[in-house]
């Protein structure tokens, strides 16, 4: 699937690292660094713009090594960026270690995984269908 993308950044376009890789590494496009104290946040950008065909979403997650390694995540976790959406892509970061972390331009923040998905429509009922778990919430299917 081609996809149509400006980069208006200094930094390569976004790509797999390997063959079997789902996401595809974001760099920050910046002026000057930037310094997340910790618990702060901000909305680092990229310089990409893309767009996206109907049906599908982009994903924005975390890059794990840089939330083991740094605390460093991406707040909204997956955030979705919407197939009519054209401005710059965004990437909201979060600090959550206990040293400043700085981000300087062309570091990799974060990474973007195209899903399809789909439209539905709602059948309102008076009974929903029975299931061996049924209302069971979270940690009720055991805990093994």
């Amino acid at each position: 699937m081609e996809i149509k993308i400006i980069n208006k950044s200094a930094h390569k376009l976004p790509h797999y690292e390997t063959d079997f890789s789902a996401g595809m590494d974001l760099r920050a496009n910046l002026e000057d660094p930037v310094t997340l104290k910790p618990l702060e946040r901000a909305i680092v950008k990229t310089g990409l713009f893309m767009e996206l065909p109907l049906g599908y979403e982009a994903q924005v997650r975390p890059r794990s090594g840089l939330a083991a390694k740094k605390g460093i995540t991406v707040l909204n976790a997956p955030g979705t960026i919407d197939a009519d959406y054209r401005g710059e892509i965004g990437v909201i970061l979060v600090n959550l270690s206990n040293e400043d972390f700085i981000i300087n331009d062309g570091e990799r923040i974060a990474q973007m995984v195209i899903a399809k998905h789909e439209h539905i429509s709602w059948q309102e009922v008076d009974i929903l269908g029975e299931t061996s778990r049924g209302a069971g919430g979270f940690g009720s299917t055991g805990h093994k």
